[in-house]
């Protein structure tokens, strides 16, 4: 019979990796709820329609669209933005503002799979509904900072970028199709500067054009070096009134603490057209290969798009598949500790020994103590070996002997010593040994 591999794109999650993924999501959880965001989760699948109108017909290449047994197009979710617009379109609208939404989800893209990116990857993310304030920015890009911090990296920058900048530019150069110049900008960083402009030229840009492309590309750095040069570049009112909301909200994340990992790069465009405004990504120096660690931005328009009322909104995701190498490059995720800290063996397949063993692991348990047994029916001395690959430090051995006196052995795997203890006495002994 043939034998079945997993999906090109996909990955079997064994019990260390997903130990340490459980610790990065457990660390950006907590900042999370410290900022008052509330976990939701919305269906894997949605009607591919609401993902065409966000983006166009032009997406279907990306997603696993198809049609289920009742002829309805549905796609797996390549993002949550969309489905949680959704979500608060259908019910939430009248609800007080602003909401604040958090996910851990997995995601759907039919992409070729490369360095940090696969058809099926995970995404934490926040949505914050209902306030068009820059302090809504702040917050956000603050809670994005933060929640890098808490699994431990402190090796990033993020960067923020300006969707009404760079459509003010695309005018400035006479540019209509805004949007596709927009796509190339951001397709920069995985171009060398001869395939980039060569990119430009085949778009139809003039050499003048391209240099003021180059040009503008190259504003990033220090927000105090780069805004007053934004302020030169601009002089529209609306782009001037854009470049003080830029300085406002660097203003405010200084007050929140985290303007060491604020820098300002006119060039990032993201690559979803739905952004109006702020646009943000981090970026850890690594050898690994992998780009973007996450980002996210202001798009005041996409609840209109699918049905609401105006609702202007800011959010962000973090690519799980990304953020994990680099952790674990750096030796930032501790060491999956898979072994139970005590083992217990029935010797003899005597059913009060069994029974007592039972009873030992299910006192051991309640006290919240990591703890395993003997399932096998393996003789003592195969037990111990088994034990002792796994690295137990500690065993009870419990035999119709030692019973018939009340009494069971515990093993210190590593010193080989042995002491007897009345089997009430083993919790409150294992407690006080590993300390809890």
């Amino acid at each position: 019979m043939k034998r079945l591999e997993k999906v090109k794109g996909t990955r079997d999650l064994l019990p260390e990796e997903m130990m340490k993924r459980r610790w990065v999501f457990e660390r950006i959880r907590e900042v999370f709820e410290r900022y008052n965001f509330h976990e939701v989760l919305t269906p894997t699948f949605e009607y591919t329609e609401l993902f065409k109108l966000r983006s166009g017909e032009e997406v279907v290449k990306q997603l696993y669209a198809f049609d289920d047994k009742g002829g309805r197009n549905i796609s797996l979710r390549p993002d949550m933005t969309s489905s949680v617009a959704r979500l608060y379109v259908n019910s939430f609208q009248n609800a007080p503002k602003p909401i604040k939404w958090y996910y851990i989800a997995n995601m759907f893209r039919y992409e070729e799979p490369q360095s940090g990116r696969f058809r099926e990857f995970w995404q934490a993310g926040v949505e914050l509904l209902g306030s068009d304030r820059v302090e809504a920015d702040a917050e956000v890009i603050a809670l994005f900072v933060e929640s890098y911090l808490a699994t431990g990296l402190e090796d990033f920058t993020v960067n923020i970028g300006d969707r009404v900048l760079l459509d003010e530019f695309a005018k400035m150069l006479g540019v209509e199709d805004d949007i596709g110049l927009m796509r190339l900008i951001d397709k920069k960083d995985k171009m060398s500067r001869e395939e980039f402009v060569g990119a430009l030229r085949e778009f139809g840009l003039s050499d003048d054009a391209i240099e003021k492309v180059l040009a503008l590309v190259e504003i990033k750095g220090l927000p105090d070096e780069v805004l007053p040069k934004a302020e030169e570049l601009f002089t529209s009112d609306e782009a001037k009134a854009e470049i003080g909301r830029l300085y406002e909200l660097v203003d405010l994340l200084d007050a929140y603490g985290v303007s060491r990992w604020i820098r300002i790069d006119l060039g990032i465009a993201r690559g979803f057209d739905y952004y109006t405004s702020v646009v943000f990504e981090a970026i850890a120096p690594n050898d690994l290969g992998i780009g973007s660690i996450g980002g996210g931005g202001r798009y005041d328009n996409l609840i209109e798009v699918f049905g609401g009322k105006p609702t202007p909104a800011t959010g962000f995701a973090i690519g799980i598949e990304r953020l994990i190498p680099i952790l674990e490059w750096k030796g930032l995720i501790p060491e999956p500790k898979l072994r139970p800290d005590v083992y217990v063996i029935p010797i003899g397949g005597d059913r009060k020994v069994r029974k007592t063993s039972i009873g030992i692991v299910r006192g051991l348990r309640e006290a919240m103590v990591r703890v395993d047994i003997e399932l096998t029916g393996r003789k003592l001395r195969k037990a111990l070996d088994y034990a002792g690959r796994l690295g137990v430090p500690y065993v009870v051995l419990v035999g119709r002997k030692d019973l018939e006196a009340g009494k069971v052995t515990l093993r210190d795997m590593k010193s080989g010593e042995q002491k007897s203890l009345r089997k009430e006495e083993v919790a409150g002994e294992i407690l006080k040994i590993l300390g809890v």
